[in-house]
């Protein structure tokens, strides 16, 4: 043990662990063997509380079976806590062959630990008079964090494997995320250029070189490796703007409206004169990449720009996010512009449900946590905020729970569109069946547009679209052309049930209960086929065309093809839907069958056996309607503790 200052000592171990005493306990920060037990009680110091971990690479690590041995409490980065408490699930499921993953998420732990709880970006921890706070500082992993205290007069910063010394990095390797990539090289830069704005005096790594000659030489050895870092992307030829968007992450499309462009689905920003901002999409601010796989460490969330946008545009509150749709790379971070600026979210009626519990839904792209929502919109009612009035529509395709965004900003009417089209000319299909993709969805989109005439159209992933009147011409064409080819490819059965063929859904899709306690599982019938019955018939009178390349087709064709026999069939009274609950053997429901009208729902009731201990058990559904026999259509994951 090397005594650092008074109340701060460093004991060399797999990795550099930090012991901070208190008056009653020691709290360290990282690990190692867990060799810092005997060298703490040697010491005669206080007893050792808590470790607070930077990352999660098993050299900081390794030992932690003998912290909770010892009853010492675990606290983890709340990006990387997959990696530490179910690190089993990881090792089951991360590719090993054919691997084009490089993340150093397999130089985790071998074995789950319990942990404590987690460290979230921007959060304060106390431990009697040790204060630590946790700042996100991805680059040699994803979801790593940097702990700053003040100790005996010194702002002191554990950067855990950040930084190694002066121009230095402990692992290049690490930075490297994907297959040839530079993200975690960017990030590094990101992180360092943000922590030299905290000014610590010392700044004590995980390995290397310890820092602690004062604020200015600390500056000096962040700015040295910051050029250097520079140096290989540049010669990489990887992230050329990476020091432009540094300096200026947002753009202005008009002098109350901005534009990020350093996140990985656009955000936009509308100014109010009073110095209030109010956010379109928020998810993950800032990056240098995007890091291989989807699992929780793959995915971070930060507020790395908003300095910028107040230093640059005077703003000195965002007051409102407001979401397009739920998708994580569109509302990741809402959650930490909440706690961190008490920022409210305003989220539409149509997908405000999934956010607050995303676990019930059986969706694409659903964020990890729940978001709750401070207000509910309703949809084509004007809210005002600020001088400004927004107006939110129904806008499926991409999604079935997406809206477009209206509003009029320095005289422009300005349509914010999520992700319904891609491309740079804004008419791509950009929709995913699984999101509840319908056939006449960008018909449907096509006529919104063109009743709402927006003159700048924001895309989630595109850039920002001027459009014309041609513009609303070529979207009715190509929604024209959708619908029919839909029509042509799908059989009238199929189609009766919409574009993604299952008439049957499961909700809560996972849930966690216990051995010997009762739940239930609402199974939902759809009755979709109306809607498109309804829109065909809507076309019958006229000779709109669609075009696809050489293809040319009408209105009147596309009612044709069995649309009539679509209508025909939900217009049966008699066709009812027969549910029988699958579930594990040995388990109990009630009822066992169930006989339902289309486009309503039963619940049933399920009771796992005392002591029963299992994760993802399936359940389904199992369903005929009217006399077709559909089979187990629908399944929902419960896990029993």
């Amino acid at each position: 043990m090397e005594q650092l200052s008074p109340h701060l000592f460093l004991f060399r171990d797999t990795c550099y662990v930090y012991a901070l005493v208190g008056n009653e306990r020691t709290v360290l920060v990282d690990f190692g063997s867990g060799d810092i037990l005997e060298a703490v009680e040697a010491l005669g110091l206080p007893p050792a509380s808590d470790v607070l971990m930077t990352h999660h690479h098993r050299d900081q690590g390794q030992g932690l079976a003998r912290a909770v041995e010892a009853g010492v409490r675990i606290w983890v980065p709340h990006t990387e806590q997959d990696l530490f408490h179910s690190v089993d699930a990881h090792w089951q499921a991360r590719e090993i062959r054919n691997n084009y993953n490089m993340r150093q998420d397999r130089f985790s732990l071998l074995e789950p630990v319990v942990v404590a709880g987690t460290l979230r970006d921007y959060e304060t921890i106390r431990f009697d008079e040790l204060c630590l706070t946790a700042v996100p500082t991805p680059g040699h992993t994803t979801g790593g964090i940097t702990l700053l205290a003040e100790l005996d007069g010194y702002n002191v910063a554990f950067s855990g494997d950040l930084i190694a010394g002066p121009g230095q990095v402990w692992s290049l390797a690490a930075t490297q995320w994907s297959y040839n990539g530079g993200e975690g090289a960017a990030l590094t830069i990101f992180s360092l250029e943000a922590l030299k704005r905290h000014r610590p005096d010392w700044l004590l790594p995980s390995h290397g070189h310890l820092m602690i000659d004062g604020a200015a030489t600390v500056a000096e050895a962040i700015d040295l490796t910051v050029a250097r870092l520079g140096v290989l992307l540049q010669e990489r030829r990887q992230n050329p703007r990476l020091f432009q968007l540094l300096r200026q992450p947002y753009e202005p499309l008009s002098p109350h409206l901005l534009s990020n462009r350093t996140s990985m689905a656009n955000s936009y920003v509308l100014l109010s004169g009073s110095g209030k901002a109010l956010f379109i999409d928020y998810g993950y601010d800032c990056i240098g990449g995007v890091a291989p796989g989807s699992d929780r460490a793959s995915r971070r969330p930060w507020l790395y720009t908003l300095p910028r946008l107040k230093e640059q545009y005077g703003v000195t509150k965002i007051d409102v996010v407001l979401p397009t749709h739920f998708h994580d790379d569109h509302v990741a971070g809402i959650n930490l512009l909440r706690d961190v600026e008490g920022t409210a979210l305003w989220a539409a009626e149509t997908f405000a449900p999934i956010l607050e519990a995303p676990q019930q839904y059986n969706l694409p792209c659903l964020w990890y946590d729940p978001i709750p929502v401070d207000r509910v919109l309703p949809l084509e009612e004007a809210v005002r905020w600020e001088e400004y009035e927004l107006t939110l529509y129904s806008l499926p395709g991409h999604t079935r729970y997406a809206v477009a965004i209206a509003f009029e900003v320095d005289g422009r009417r300005v349509l914010a569109s999520g992700d319904q089209y891609s491309d740079d000319d804004g008419l791509g299909w950009n929709y995913v069946y699984g999101n509840g993709f319908e056939i006449d969805d960008y018909r449907a989109s096509a006529a919104l547009y063109r009743r709402l005439a927006p003159e700048l159209i924001l895309s989630g992933h595109w850039p920002p679209l001027w459009v014309g009147p041609a513009y609303f011409d070529a979207l009715d064409a190509r929604g024209e052309t959708l619908a029919w080819l839909h029509h042509q490819l799908l059989p009238g059965e199929v189609r009766k049930f919409g574009a993604e063929g299952f008439p049957v859904h499961i909700e809560p899709y996972e849930q966690t209960v216990r051995g010997g306690e009762t739940f239930v599982i609402t199974v939902a019938i759809h009755k979709r086929g109306e809607r498109l019955a309804d829109a065909a018939l809507q076309t019958a009178g006229g000779e709109e065309r669609a075009a696809s390349g050489d293809l040319q087709v009408t209105g009147q064709s596309l009612l044709g093809l069995e649309g009539g026999e679509t209508s025909a069939f939900f217009e049966k009274s008699n066709v009812r839907a027969l549910v029988r609950p699958v579930v594990p053997d040995s388990w109990s429901v009630e009822p066992t069958v169930a006989r339902v009208a289309l486009g309503s729902q039963v619940v049933f009731s399920v009771t796992a056996p005392p002591g029963t201990k299992v994760r993802r058990a399936r359940l389904a559904a199992d369903v005929t309607i009217g006399d077709r026999r559909m089979g187990q259509q629908a399944e929902a994951l419960v896990t029993v503790v």
